[in-house]
């Protein structure tokens, strides 16, 4: 049985592990992306990928508009910026950038937020959201949305394991080691040194950029 990470694709081989993947440590993680075990997937076989999946409600024009708050808007430029950049429309990710800072600075604060509400979050994202957009954009046609959606997915995937593992782990998951983000897709990888290439977008190792932790006072 052959298992695949639903982050960056490597494939688990119990044949030549010569190990059951169930047999696997809870705090097993990707050797390749560090996604926990929990995202891994048994493989589909050939036939069951070419089902067709089922269609997505149409959306019709004018109804159940909802008005996005600026925390949305600002992620939503900054992923076409980053887009742009990988496409090298430097001009097009200059201005995608300059918007994302404008919402960014009108975002409120948040009361009330903790692990806890972020968890929430993340999860509605993986099982809901981004499923509705990707249907939504599949039976539009629309394959520049459906990248995002699939690039959106994973990068929530693995922020999702890199926080339950932070909270199984606490400071000691972190310390001694760096934490890199992809600057065009949003990856997180921590380890001492990135990734050679991004486990989602496939740019090479200068495209991330360390993160510094804030100072405690």
């Amino acid at each position: 049985m052959r298992y695949v990470c639903s982050v960056c694709g490597y494939v688990y081989d119990e044949e030549k592990e010569k190990r059951a993947f169930s047999q696997l440590p809870e705090s097993w993680v990707c050797p390749l992306c560090g996604a926990a075990k929990s995202l891994f997937v048994p493989e589909k076989s050939e036939k069951a990928e070419m089902k067709k999946a089922p269609a997505a409600a149409p959306v019709r024009p004018d109804e159940d508009l909802e008005k996005l708050p600026a925390g949305v808007l600002a992620a939503l430029c900054s992923n076409l910026a980053r887009g742009c950049e990988k496409q090298y429309k430097e001009k097009e990710a200059g201005l995608f950038k300059e918007l994302a800072g404008h919402f960014t600075a009108a975002v409120p604060a948040e009361e009330g937020a903790d692990r806890d509400v972020l968890d929430r979050l993340f999860a509605e994202d993986l099982e809901t959201g981004y499923p509705a957009v990707s249907g939504a954009a599949k039976e539009a046609g629309d394959r520049g949305t459906l990248r995002v959606c699939v690039w959106g997915e994973k990068v929530t995937a693995i922020l999702h394991s890199l926080m339950q593992r932070y909270e199984r782990e606490g400071e000691a998951f972190l310390k001694d080691t760096e934490i890199w983000v992809c600057s065009v897709c949003g990856f997180v990888y921590v380890g001492d040194e990135p990734p050679a290439i991004c486990p989602v977008c496939k740019v090479p190792a200068w495209k991330f950029e360390r993160t510094e932790g804030r100072r405690m006072a």
